[in-house]
């Protein structure tokens, strides 16, 4: 049963199981990740990914991002043994589907149909952020599959004891899929579009080189329409941004969503908070003429991943979008070695600017057992297709055909 509990003035309540004693575990629920200290948060691996910090996800819970009222409740599921956290599963109370970019729409429809409900849910992901990353924070002396795999039981239960539908992993790195998998959950696969660096890569006209002729030229293009229409690109990271460049990336931010019928939930001063607190694990491209900021994009980084999330502007220029968004993050990456570089979720397009697709997984546990079979069916029907497109797409590789990315 799930019983309220203080402890250094956490919120959280506690996950009482067999499973877990084995292993002289137990497990709580934090809906304060602010009781937590940052440190000992970020003592455990797989934080040097920036959206799984301490400052980013305590900064989204302080600064009015999310709450119960707008259908994201923290509620992180905490491993704890004699030394402390032994694993950790950021995790969200959902009532809707927005903002997790694996769309389990029509898996709501079905129960609704059936008079099921299926919200609340259980969601072990980074709020409005389709990047990859660890989805159970493992500290390094414990055993990985293990320890997913009891991590994965306490959500269960979690699940069972809460009378939720069910309890979701969404954009967990490779290896961590594969143990989510082997713990029970169903695996679902997509697609994203993604730059990988070469260690031969000298510079970004390296980089071009590696193209065909064709995409070559257009790239060209692109970035010469935005020299010609008088814009200046520059990058500036976290502690470099004023406030008042914020509050007009704020501006471009929200705008860019209302026009797309979405609602800009992160505030600015969310925004500031991860300026002021991950420093240059933050990265704005600004784009000024005449001196006025015109657009802006954002961009967070780990030790070997570039992460592209948010873009917008008070006016449109031409090739702007793909200078800001794409070729400043891929010039970024060439010259700071970075390995990796996602610019968000989906976007045939960017394959010709250099994106090949690459898989992305998720994890699903559904209580009911009926529906978990439906939907372990319609998984494996959907998943050939998925495989079938992300080789159709990678057969449109802007690589010469003896480049470095030119397989991937």
């Amino acid at each position: 049963m799930l019983a309220a509990c203080s402890c250094h003035r956490q919120k959280r309540s506690t996950v009482a199981a067999g499973a877990l004693y084995h292993r002289a575990m137990d497990a709580a629920v934090v809906t304060d990740l602010t009781t937590i200290p940052a440190a000992e948060w970020n003592e455990l691996p797989g934080t040097d990914n920036p959206f799984l910090r301490h400052e980013f996800l305590c900064g989204l819970e302080t600064t009015g991002s999310l709450s119960a009222a707008v259908g994201w409740q923290p509620y992180h599921l905490v491993l704890r043994d004699h030394q402390g956290i032994a694993a950790a599963m950021p995790g969200y109370l959902k009532g809707h589907s927005w903002g997790e970019f694996v769309f389990d729409w029509a898996w709501a429809d079905a129960y609704e149909r059936h008079g099921v409900p299926y919200y609340p849910k259980l969601v072990h992901a980074v709020p409005f952020t389709p990047a990859t990353g660890p989805r159970v924070l493992v500290r390094a002396d414990q055993p990985m599959a293990d320890t997913i795999a009891v991590a994965v039981e306490a959500a269960r239960m979690l699940v069972r004891q809460q009378h939720l539908s069910s309890a979701h992993w969404l954009f967990p790195e490779p290896g961590q899929a594969k143990h989510l998998g082997d713990s029970g959950l169903l695996r679902r696969t997509g697609c994203q579009f993604h730059w990988h660096n070469d260690p031969g890569y000298r510079d970004f006209q390296d980089f071009l080189d590696r193209l065909t002729s064709r995409r070559r030229k257009s790239i060209r293009r692109e970035r010469r329409q935005v020299m010609e229409a008088g814009v200046n690109v520059e990058l500036k990271t976290g502690a470099e941004i004023t406030a008042a460049e914020w509050r007009a990336f704020h501006g471009f931010y929200a705008q860019t969503f209302r026009q797309h019928g979405n609602s800009p939930l992160l505030t600015w001063q969310f925004f500031t908070h991860c300026g002021a607190t991950l420093g240059d694990r933050v990265l704005m491209v600004q784009a000024r003429r005449a001196g006025e900021l015109i657009a802006a994009a954002l961009l967070f980084r780990s030790h070997d991943s570039l992460y592209g999330r948010y873009w917008g502007g008070c006016t449109e220029v031409p090739g702007l979008h793909f200078e800001a968004c794409y070729y400043q993050g891929i010039e970024y990456c060439i010259a700071q070695g970075i390995q990796r570089f996602e610019p968000g979720a989906q976007g045939e397009h960017k394959i010709s600017r250099g994106f090949l697709p690459t898989a992305t997984y998720s994890g699903h546990w559904i209580a009911d057992p009926r529906f978990r079979e439906a939907i372990g069916d319609f998984l494996e029907r959907e998943t050939p297709l998925v495989r079938r497109y992300i080789m159709e797409m990678g057969k449109h590789s802007p690589y010469k055909l003896n480049g470095a990315n030119a397989q991937r």
